[in-house]
């Protein structure tokens, strides 16, 4: 391999560790909307892994409060107009929660003549709970990942293996690890284990550690 390609994938390499590591969810989507990549926040949002969202139409994950919005950008784009471009948008959380933020799209190639891609980040502006819910409820509700996550913990895997397991990065599996120490206030992976139990997110008395079925 020559200088320029090895210094080509170790800058690509290095981007994409830089990617799976951001706080914000991001994807990048091609020009019609469909899902390339997509870092673990994203992927959390959505209550699934990144590998999962490969594909999905980001509209069919976000619903544009305003049709019109989306129509405008679709025209852009046609246009060839490389310009920032803003939506607003509502979704259902893994929890049931209805969450509303705005979706910035900026268009992004090596070259003004080719064909761009989406660089898609999501700001979350707030949430309506689910009627009915109550606040220990919300707080045992996890998504199916976090859920295999906090199994696999229980049951004494590394986050390598954890990682493997659910088909995460090991920096994927440290973000919902630490996204669930957040709302739970644990202070280390052992008292995380206890919390799930505590809240029955995992089932006592069953060997290997498994998941509470959800109500």
């Amino acid at each position: 391999m020559d200088l320029a390609r090895l210094e080509a994938v170790t800058w690509r390499n290095r981007a994409l560790l830089l990617f799976d590591r951001i706080a914000m969810p991001v994807a990048v989507c091609d020009v019609y909307g469909a899902v390339l990549l997509a870092n673990p926040a994203m992927a959390a949002e959505c209550g699934t892994t990144p590998g999962r969202l490969r594909g999905r139409d980001v509209l069919d994950l976000f619903s544009p409060r305003e049709a019109t919005q989306v129509e405008r950008i679709a025209e852009a784009l046609r246009m060839r107009r490389r310009s920032r471009y803003q939506v607003s948008v509502r979704w259902r959380a893994p929890g049931g929660a209805e969450r509303y933020g705005e979706l910035t799209a900026d268009p992004v190639s090596d070259t003004v003549e080719d064909t761009p891609a989406l660089l898609v980040m999501l700001r979350v502006e707030g949430e309506r709970e689910r009627p009915g819910a109550d606040a220990p409820a919300g707080q045992g509700r996890v998504t199916p990942v976090e859920a295999r996550v906090l199994a696999l913990l229980a049951g004494g895997a590394t986050t390598a293996r954890a990682a493997r397991e659910t088909g995460l990065t090991t920096d994927g599996v440290t973000y919902h690890l630490r996204r669930l120490s957040s709302r739970w206030n644990a202070a280390n992976r052992t008292e995380l284990v206890a919390r799930a139990y505590a809240l029955g997110v995992l089932t006592p008395g069953v060997w290997p550690p498994e998941a509470s079925a959800p109500e």
